[in-house]
């Protein structure tokens, strides 16, 4: 069996990784893919986004699942495209991925599944944003409504900085088109939490819970990034609260999407902030969490193709999804400047030359350039470490972590501290 999975980052290394472990042996092929991804797979050298480049190498080479990683090629209709030609992709349509390219559409969809979620207001126009924000209470969240990797998003504590995010998001537009509408959200004060899920359109399998770590720095500090790290299962994901949200949130979306004609199929999740106990929705996304995937899929115990097949063919009902109870932690190593501006080509030294049952290095922003391999990218590597407890994952990934080094290279070095707590 031929797979090709789209993407060139940690999420994306980490599900041909998986896959690569299927007693089925499948043949496999990465687009455009990155230093680390080409050790188990083709690597291809068309862009995630180059939508009609990709379909062109699907039918040459009788590709028979594309398994799509990032949000981008989802957000510009891939799979519309795909199964309109009668080829097997796993992700959802265009329509469907609106639930993470517009957060304003997702708001309404979560309005209508009834769906807990911060109070929120929408503008279009700068003026009117500015002037409905100094009447707002601080802390206060501005969002641009479209894609922006993980960085359209600022929690104002003051009038001035709030106001300065609609600025630089509607009038400079520091987040290109995603930011020239906003969304003004309430702030809500708790820990966050993200539960991902496998959905054919109609059933709903939850994954294992994970903590991602936004913040550049320790103790959660500095601007909004992809995510520099994160661990599962995290204990706040606690099986009666992960059954709630499955429940109240995941099932109600999928639902809701198949009576507004745009059933969701794929990965949906849902990115929570869990205040006082409650689970309130913070962002949909469309597709597999980065860092998130580099924690969860490790503790899949089920063959993730045998899952993404139940979820393309809308039979997710017929198996069983099954986990390892050991604990997974990474540590995404950056470029120096991220998420600012950074250098690329800059040689990594230390990467060990295979992996261990406890650790494993996923390449993010990587190249081959001669006999080296470079940076090529913000969020460099992520580092995975796995133990019997959250502790021991935790040790094992900065083990590794401290034998890797690149000019200007910055990690967390606090990830997992708000469930290890005084012991972090």
């Amino acid at each position: 069996m031929k797979i090709l999975v789209v993407g060139s980052g940690g999420r994306e290394h980490t599900m041909v990784w998986k896959l690569a472990q299927s007693p089925r042996k499948p043949q496999l092929y990465c687009a455009p893919g990155n230093a680390g991804i080409e050790s188990l797979a083709t690597c291809v050298s068309i862009k995630a986004d180059d939508i009609a480049g990709l379909k062109e190498f699907v039918v040459k080479e009788k590709i028979d699942l594309t398994v799509v990683g990032p949000e981008a090629p989802l957000a510009l209709g891939i799979a519309d495209e795909f199964r309109k030609a009668k080829l097997k992709i796993f992700g959802p349509t265009k329509n469907a991925a609106r639930l993470e390219a517009s957060k304003i559409f997702s708001k309404d969809v979560m309005a209508l599944a009834k769906i807990p979620t911060a109070p929120s207001k929408s503008f279009e126009k700068m003026a009117d944003a500015l002037a409905y924000v100094e009447q707002h209470d601080l802390p206060v969240v501005i969002k641009a409504d479209g894609l922006a990797q993980g960085k359209g998003v600022i929690i104002a504590t003051t009038h001035e900085q709030a106001r300065q995010a609609i600025i630089d998001s509607m009038e400079k537009a520091v987040f290109g088109q995603a930011g020239k509408q906003v969304l003004i959200e309430q702030f809500l004060d708790g820990e966050e939490l993200t539960i991902m899920a496998f959905t054919d359109g109609k059933t709903v399998v939850p994954m294992l819970p994970a903590q991602d770590h936004k913040r550049v720095g320790d103790g959660d500090t500095g601007l909004n990034t992809g995510g520099m790290g994160a661990y599962s299962p995290a204990p706040l994901g606690t099986p009666v609260l992960r059954e709630h949200v499955t429940r109240e949130i995941l099932q109600p979306i999928v639902d809701t999407m198949v009576r507004l004609g745009s059933p969701f199929q794929g990965v949906l999740y849902a990115g929570l902030m869990v205040a006082k106990g409650v689970p309130y929705v913070l962002e949909f996304n469309a597709r597999m969490g980065d860092p998130e995937t580099q924690v969860v899929l490790p503790l899949l115990k089920t063959d993730l193709l045998d899952v993404i097949e139940a979820v393309v063919e809308h039979r997710l009902e017929q198996i069983t999804v099954e986990w390892h109870d050991d604990t997974a932690v990474c540590v995404v190593m950056t470029s120096g400047g991220y998420p600012g501006s950074y250098q690329n080509g800059i040689p990594i030294h230390g990467l060990p030359s295979g992996q261990t049952v406890s650790a494993t290095v996923f390449h993010a922003g990587t190249a081959r350039k001669g006999r080296e391999i470079v940076t090529a990218g913000g969020r460099v590597l992520g580092v995975l470490g796995r133990g019997n407890s959250l502790a021991d994952a935790r040790r094992e990934a900065y083990r590794v972590v401290k034998t890797i080094s690149f000019e200007g290279c910055h990690f967390r070095t606090d990830i997992a501290h708000r469930a290890l707590g005084a012991r972090a």
